[in-house]
């Protein structure tokens, strides 16, 4: 019985120094898509994703790029394997919203590659521009977590997954937000490793040039449905997707509701496409025991083809 199949797409974070490489060694049509992004962005991506180090490789103008490429690398040597499988619907998180709107021909991976490039870039300049931080509330009520929000000013970053919730704004009341947490019933928080605030207010700068890069590239519709992270369902038309993914630096990554609205609609064959596997652990613990395959290296690759050729 053909199976309902979504592509997931890894955001920022999910990056690590080697990513990419055995893939462009056993799939010359992986490797291709790295060399032409070296082309297009006059410099050599593929060597910092390949070989690091990790502190400019978790640059944001470098490791969103990055991230990009390696995504529709997989993408492309799973079909290489598998063939061309019908794709019911996409989400990406974060930064994979991008990526999975290349993967739908919303925009050409060479457009797509610079939005990418200058989104980070202009997420680092926010990041250089304030003093931010973001912090994980873990085993918490939604409810509970705006509440402690509200009060310490700061906005809600990530709806990730039932009680994962990420806060983000200005340092010190990121701090104390945390500080208050046990006060309010969350039994985990913790402050991340990251540059800045990503998803608050604290990005306004990077969303409003980010709008401007946005008119200067033509967009289609894409060919199939994919979900956004501002409203959680999936985008209607060009003028949607291009106020949608200006307003995702800054509004929150509702990805719970995305996978949500993917369930709807019946998918039940998942295939994250990054490194690692965070999304498909993020998934289990929205809706247990649904089907997810990790692809990220040459194993996963085949170990992927072989779960689509049994249900194809």
């Amino acid at each position: 019985m053909s199976r309902k199949i979504a592509l997931l797409f890894a955001g920022q974070g999910a990056q690590a120094v080697g990513m990419g490489l055995e893939l462009a060694t056993e799939f010359p049509v992986a490797g291709e898509l790295f060399q032409k992004a070296d082309q297009i962005l006059g410099r050599s991506l593929s060597a910092i994703a390949w070989h690091g180090p990790i502190e400019e490789l978790t640059r944001t103008s470098n490791c969103q790029p990055a991230l990009y490429v390696h995504g529709l690398a997989c993408l492309a040597a799973l079909r290489e394997v598998a063939g061309d499988f019908a794709i019911e619907a996409a989400a990406g998180l974060s930064l994979g919203e991008w990526t999975a709107h290349a993967a739908a021909g919303t925009f050409d991976f060479a457009s797509g590659l610079k939005l990418v490039e200058k989104r980070g870039q202009l997420m680092d300049a926010a990041c250089e521009a304030t003093s931010g931080a973001m912090a994980a509330m873990i085993g918490a009520d939604e409810t509970v977590v705006r509440t402690l929000a509200a009060d310490t000013d700061v906005d809600i970053a990530n709806l990730n997954a039932p009680g994962q919730i990420v806060i983000s704004g200005e340092l010190a009341k990121v701090e104390l937000a945390v500080s208050l947490s046990r006060e309010h019933g969350i039994r985990r928080a913790s402050l991340l490793n990251v540059a800045g605030a990503y998803h608050s207010r604290l990005m306004n700068s990077a969303y409003l040039q980010l709008g401007d890069a946005l008119l200067d590239v033509v967009l289609q519709a894409p060919r199939f449905p994919v979900m956004s992270n501002v409203t959680g369902q999936a985008v209607e038309g060009v003028d949607e997707i291009r106020r949608t993914l200006q307003e995702q630096v800054t509004s929150t990554v509702r990805w719970t509701d995305c996978m949500e609205s993917l369930l709807d609609r019946g998918c039940d064959l998942f295939i994250e496409l990054g490194p690692g596997g965070v999304l498909a652990g993020l998934l289990q613990r929205t809706r247990k025991g649904v089907n997810a395959v990790s692809v990220n290296d040459a194993a996963t690759v085949q170990i992927c083809a072989e779960t689509l050729r049994a249900v194809g």
